[in-house]
């Protein structure tokens, strides 16, 4: 069997050019006669690697220089804590609530002080952004927190919230280089590479440097401290070293593509084939409100669970795979990453289309 099209919304679809390349220098990293997963981080050989996979991502996202890059571990769930321990030094933060992980989030934060949420769109299934243009944003906060792009929802923020001058964080997992960002806006912006740049096991935190102090809550772990990571490059204690070097990959891919414009470019021609199918389509309906939808993750339903179920198992057999909705909302969802052809999502429409005249 070929490759066929991954619609998991993580670990997700890669580059298969990324994964041919990495495939070839398996067992012999450009001659050094050992592969990247035995190699010591601590090498010349794995140094360049890392340095070039953060001048890269720089590059890419036109990161300034008061801004530290960092690669670590634990995912972003591990981040729900290394926040609010380094950034709440009045012990207050806002919260605005736009899905599961933010409300992970939010949960997390009122562990280690006063969270605030700001602002939610639970009572309508998170199916849309609420209005963040003039919040109640606490006097106090250390910082206003965003989930921006909502993975198991489809919905994504097309204008950051109002914080009233208080530094905003944003976990971007799911929409990370999809398309360009303005870095200056954020104190910390942050994501798993596993949905949009690499395998599962490596989080990458972009901070600003004023953020990244010694003075953190009472009880931080060292490994929970930004300092300590950004003061040792990444390189503190063995980082997920083979990951990091499949992100690099990924980042030099992008830049081979044209960049974050062309990037974008390619995700609306894909996110459009979808939408404009669901928008007419008699049977398959899309969730989200209009103006909020992601380009990155699109759920849909048909209104009937047994035809839900029937269309994933038919989708799957036809080479279609992981197509079923999230646990907590069922449905179907197509998530379509940058690595994502154009060419898997018009396959796809193709298949529905078909589907739609079979079962009406």
């Amino acid at each position: 069997m070929g490759r066929i099209y991954n619609f998991s919304a993580g670990p997700a679809v890669l580059p298969e050019e990324v994964l041919r390349e990495a495939a070839e220098e398996m067992l012999d990293y450009k001659g050094c006669g050992m592969s990247v997963m035995e190699m010591s981080h601590r090498s010349k050989t794995y140094d360049s690697i890392i340095k070039e996979a953060e001048a890269d991502l720089r590059e890419l996202m036109n990161i300034p220089s008061n801004y530290k890059v960092l690669f670590l571990q634990g995912g972003a769930s591990l981040q729900f804590a290394a926040i609010p321990m380094n950034l709440m030094k009045n012990g207050v933060a806002d919260y605005i609530v736009t899905g599961e992980w933010a409300k992970k989030a939010y949960q997390e934060a009122c562990m280690y002080g006063k969270a605030n949420k700001v602002a939610s769109s639970e009572d309508k299934t998170f199916s849309y952004i609420p209005d963040c243009s003039d919040l109640p944003i606490s006097e106090n906060a250390d910082y206003v927190y965003i989930c921006e792009n909502n993975t198991i929802y489809g919905t994504k923020f097309k204008t950051l919230p109002n914080t009233k001058g208080k530094t905003l964080v944003s976990d971007v997992s799911s929409c990370f280089l999809s398309e360009p960002v303005d870095v200056t806006k954020y104190g910390v912006i942050y994501g798993g590479v596993q949905k949009n740049i690499g395998p599962a096991g490596v989080v990458i935190v972009i901070i600003r440097e004023d953020l990244i102090t010694d003075d953190v809550l009472a009880g931080t772990p060292t490994m929970m401290k930004y300092k300590t990571h950004a003061d040792a490059q990444s390189l503190y204690n063995t980082p997920p070293a083979y990951g990091i070097y499949i992100c690099g990959k990924v980042f030099k891919w992008i830049k081979n593509m044209g960049g974050l414009e062309v990037m974008k470019a390619h995700n609306e021609t894909k996110a459009n084939i979808l939408y404009d199918f669901l928008d007419q389509s008699k049977l398959f309906k899309g969730t989200v409100l209009k103006e909020d939808r992601s380009m990155m993750n699109v759920p849909f339903i048909t209104g009937n669970s047994e035809l839900d179920e029937k269309f994933i198992k038919e989708a799957k057999t036809a080479g279609f795979d992981s197509l079923k909705g999230h646990r907590s909302v069922g449905g179907m969802r197509a998530s379509i990453y940058n690595a994502m052809p154009i060419e898997g999502v018009e396959k796809l429409v193709e298949f529905m289309k078909k589907f739609e005249e079979e079962n009406l």
